[in-house]
């Protein structure tokens, strides 16, 4: 049954939110255990752009951008509004009069299994998107989905009040429940990498700053001479 608006579900404190969103998406999948990422097929419509917010979901139907008039209704400051087609469909559900109506609202962005259209426009508002597709093809109204409810989209199941973070590399949620946490790791994560970057600066290499030799030997590596080589094969070269 579809139709179903939940208003006022808990949300990530703002934050946390914020505090998420400084790191890239690399950063957080990696923290969080390499989970989260949504599919790499979710790609942005600009470049250069880094944000976060708190989920509100909607599901609309194909061809029908319905329920995203709905959406925005639910939404309010620093949120990201993410959609998803009950059936696969790239039309252009969106565009910058849409934009615009969240803009106003704090919104922060969109994450759609969908098409969008109106790219120019939606760049020149700065308005950020990552979405399946691009597409001129408008949509209809009048078949109903649902609002603030768990959705899968991008092979991830996401709930109202998670944090979704986007930029270059694509998109990654963080369950509300383990954002807080998230924060202390993916700051440890940067300093780690930091530290590294100091050491490839002095000309190290990654088989000594990431101690891989060990494991290369566990592994069975074996170094030999290039004319030691030769012999061994048997080429004449």
């Amino acid at each position: 049954m579809t139709g179903l608006v939940v208003t006022n579900p808990p949300r990530t404190d703002l934050a946390v939110v914020d505090a998420l969103g400084a790191f890239g998406v690399a950063t957080l999948h990696e923290a969080q255990g390499r989970t989260g990422l949504l599919g790499s097929h979710l790609r942005p419509i600009q470049r250069g752009v880094r944000v976060s917010g708190n989920v509100v979901t909607a599901t609309v139907a194909p061809g029908d951008n319905t329920m995203i008039g709905v959406a925005v209704e639910q939404c309010r400051e620093g949120d990201l509004l993410v959609v998803a087609p009950t059936t696969p469909c790239d039309m252009g559900y969106f565009g910058d009069l849409l934009a615009t109506t969240l803009q106003v609202r704090g919104v922060r962005g969109l994450v759609i299994e969908a098409g969008v259209r109106d790219v120019a426009d939606l760049n020149d508002m700065g308005f950020p998107v990552w979405s399946r597709a691009v597409s001129a093809e408008g949509c209809g109204k009048g078949v109903l989905g649902d609002v603030n409810v768990p959705i899968s989209i991008g092979g991830r199941i996401v709930a109202p009040g998670d944090v979704v973070a986007a930029d270059d590399d694509g998109v990654v949620v963080v369950p509300r429940a383990g954002a807080a946490a998230l924060v202390t790791r993916a700051r440890a994560r940067e300093e780690k990498e930091a530290r590294a970057r100091t050491r490839y600066l002095a000309g190290e290499i990654a088989l000594d700053v990431n101690d891989m030799r060990p494991m290369l030997e566990r592994s069975g590596i074996r170094y030999v001479e290039h004319v030691d080589w030769l012999a061994e094969s048997g080429d004449a070269r």
